[in-house]
């Protein structure tokens, strides 16, 4: 694959994203490639690409179509840099907040809404002018804070992407947030041309107190009673790992799920 970088400013020009893109050596099929969006490229994004890139050669074998992957990180050599915190959450009230494990304070929360106007309103637009997109077969990968960021996306803007992948989503870190913003999308009740999302978690996530697992898989059960026209919902849990061991096994999940 062709590896290309970017940095690109937020709308109000305070803050600064490193985008990488993985561009398949194949030439797109006439309708454009399809998109993966990856949250936390610092950390994921080279797996990701190079899932991409192992799967899409043997497409007869996998399902697996040649894709465009976009990661969306931070001009910093920390694979999970502070400005996550911003960015993946609502508004939230320090009192509410999992105390730091280092007793120290929380960065700044609350920006989600201005980043998912930043995805919706300009690096999206940038990557349809720069490459060949199939606008029909986007999806929005992120993992714990980032799959609490996905589901916001979701709820707050089912039409923005395709496919919605929840890695260990953070729901215990301000659950009245984002319960509000599910509320608001069940009560809609709108039929989706073809929705689709995956919640995934690690079995050995259980017995964390943030109830990681059971939040997960309360939401899928939610979600799928809504019988809701269009929107397809998988749950999985992958056996023997933890927080941040399925996440290579979740992204080649995510990539068959999304693109196969």
């Amino acid at each position: 694959m062709h590896i290309e970088e970017k940095l690109m400013r937020s709308e109000d020009g305070n803050r600064t994203y490193r985008i990488r893109i993985a561009r398949p050596t194949q030439p797109p099929p006439p309708s454009g490639y399809p998109v993966l969006y990856v949250l936390d490229a610092n950390a994921v994004f080279g797996t990701a690409a190079e899932a991409v890139n192992v799967q899409g050669r043997r497409a007869d074998k996998t399902g697996v179509v040649p894709s465009l992957v976009v990661g969306i990180g931070y001009p910093s050599e920390e694979p999970f840099p502070p400005d996550r915190h911003y960015d993946f959450t609502l508004d939230s009230d320090p009192a509410v907040l999992p105390s730091h494990p280092r007793g120290e304070q929380w960065p700044p929360q609350g920006g989600a809404r201005q980043f998912l106007s930043f995805l919706e309103r300009c690096l999206k637009p940038e990557i349809a002018r720069s490459y060949a997109v199939d606008a029909s077969r986007q999806t929005l990968f992120g993992h714990s804070l980032g799959g609490l960021f996905t589901l916001y996306a979701l709820f707050a803007s089912p039409g923005a992407f395709r496919t919605y992948i929840a890695g260990s989503p953070s729901i215990h870190w301000n659950k009245s947030s984002i319960f509000a913003e599910e509320a608001a999308f069940a009560s809609r009740g709108e039929a989706d041309d073809e929705l689709r999302l995956l919640i995934a978690v690690g079995s050995l996530e259980e017995n964390h107190k943030s109830r990681m697992v059971d939040h997960a898989r309360e939401l899928s059960e939610r979600l799928t009673a809504l019988k809701r026209p269009g929107l397809r919902v998988e749950y999985r849990s992958f056996e023997d790992d933890n927080h941040v061991s399925l996440l290579p096994g979740l992204i080649s999940r995510a990539i068959r799920f999304a693109v196969g």
